[in-house]
């Protein structure tokens, strides 16, 4: 109804050809699928060079991190989540290729406490939802 097509399939092996995308997103997953470094591996083969992968996330060493670390086997929803922390989102990226990484970050208080829209901040560290870019070069 909305002019899009669904294409359905798993982050380890995207039903896609090789270099055919200009972006890749995958925000609040990584911490659900079976094999976070194949999922990345994934997107940058799908990926024409030059094109970005875009990954959001909480940042496990965050004080919403720590929160959903500490209730995670009370949580039905978390149970079974596997959080990374921002150098280890970096550092699967440059395993899988990607180059020129980019970090911004935002939610800068408890989930209590939040009571309007943050702002972006360059980097990670203070904030507890951090956005990963990596470009995948050009060939």
């Amino acid at each position: 109804q909305r002019g899009l097509d669904a294409i359905f399939g798993v982050a380890e092996q995207l039903p896609l050809e090789d270099a055919t995308c200009d972006q890749a997103l995958m925000v609040t997953t990584i911490c659900f699928v079976d094999d976070p470094q194949k999922s990345l591996q994934e997107m940058h083969r799908i990926l024409k060079p030059g094109g970005e992968a875009i990954i959001g996330f909480v940042d496990k060493e965050s004080p919403v991190g720590q929160t959903y670390l500490k209730y995670k086997d009370k949580s039905r929803f978390y149970s079974d989540a596997n959080f990374f922390s921002a150098d280890e989102i970096g550092d699967m990226l440059l395993a899988s290729g990607f180059t020129d990484l980019r970090f911004v970050q935002t939610l800068f208080s408890g989930l209590d406490e939040v009571h309007s829209v943050h702002g972006l901040k360059d980097g990670y560290g203070e904030g507890s939802f951090v956005v990963a870019r990596g470009v995948k070069e050009k060939g």
